[in-house]
């Protein structure tokens, strides 16, 4: 599949739209509740990614699915650690707490790579890590204030999508630096498989209604295998930071749709918070976009 910069661009915030149904469709799940949620999306996510590889690369896409590599298992963990935890989080906590949560992802991707494998961050991430991470702490600070017993549970478990998140791209990188070539699909569909072993147990005895599967499937087709799929086709075409910019509107789009279709309203200090987080991210990738193009 090619695309125009253009083309990408609007499929990139199709696929930003598409990541953002997933809090307000589990607020209308009638029975299903915790591990149960997570088993049933990574199930139907790896369903769904097996028919679409299947198609879209021909049997050929088995055979050479890198069985031996370690960063393929260490990727594919990484990513049954976001889909879990991510899931798990929405059942504790608000949706606007879990994204706003989620956000500072590429930031800590860029502290991790510097710690492990030694990336010079410029002036411009270290500024942008440190208005992050105090837009954090406010909303953190003031939803503490407010008693909520959950929040604290729903946050921790949050902030494990952007630390194996930050984990998962520091492999890639570090594979491409001893010349290796990661594919990231097989890796997702790894971390679908290795999620549904390890839910299953937690999950039962599993009560999800039909009305249930059908919302959960609709979860694991429409908002992560198909985005997933069309995110890497749209990363051949875009730079990096126009998709981390791009991305950031599943914040967006995810916290709008829980507020009009499931009445799940943010808190001000949230909002206030959540803000600052999305500027200081907003700022570093548009910086770093114009940096490339100067």
């Amino acid at each position: 599949m090619k695309l125009s910069h253009s083309r990408a661009v609007a499929l990139m915030v199709l696929v930003a739209a598409m990541w953002s149904i997933a809090g307000v469709v589990s607020r209308h799940l009638e029975q299903a509740r915790s591990f149960e949620v997570t088993f049933w999306r990574s199930f139907f996510t790896l369903i769904a990614l097996t028919v679409i590889m299947s198609m879209w690369k021909g049997l050929g896409f088995w055979r050479h699915i890198p069985w031996r590599s370690p960063y393929f298992w260490l990727s594919g963990f990484c990513w049954s650690v976001m889909f879990t935890a991510f899931m798990l989080a929405l059942t504790l906590t608000a949706v606007a707490n879990v994204l706003i949560t989620m956000a500072v992802g590429p930031l800590m991707t860029a502290l991790v790579a510097r710690v492990f494998i030694g990336h010079q961050l410029p002036l411009r991430t270290w500024v942008a890590i440190a208005m992050a991470g105090s837009g954090i702490a406010w909303m953190f600070s003031s939803q503490l204030q407010l008693g909520d017993p959950n929040f604290l549970w729903g946050a921790c478990v949050a902030l494990c999508v952007p630390m194996a998140s930050a984990v998962q791209w520091t492999l890639v990188q570090k594979s491409q630096a001893k010349g290796l070539q990661l594919d990231l699909i097989p890796s997702v569909l790894l971390g679908a498989f290795l999620s549904v072993i390890l839910t299953l147990p937690l999950a039962m005895p599993l009560q999800a209604s039909p009305h249930d599967l059908t919302l959960l499937a609709l979860l694991g087709v429409v908002q992560l295998a198909i985005p997933c799929t069309l995110s890497v086709v749209c990363a051949r075409v875009l730079q990096a930071p126009e998709v981390s910019l791009l991305a950031l509107l599943e914040v967006i789009f995810g916290i709008a749709l829980a507020w009009l279709w499931a009445d799940e309203a943010p808190q001000l200090s949230v909002l206030l918070g959540g803000l600052w987080v999305m500027l200081a991210l907003f700022g570093n990738e548009w910086l770093a976009w114009r940096q490339r193009n100067v």
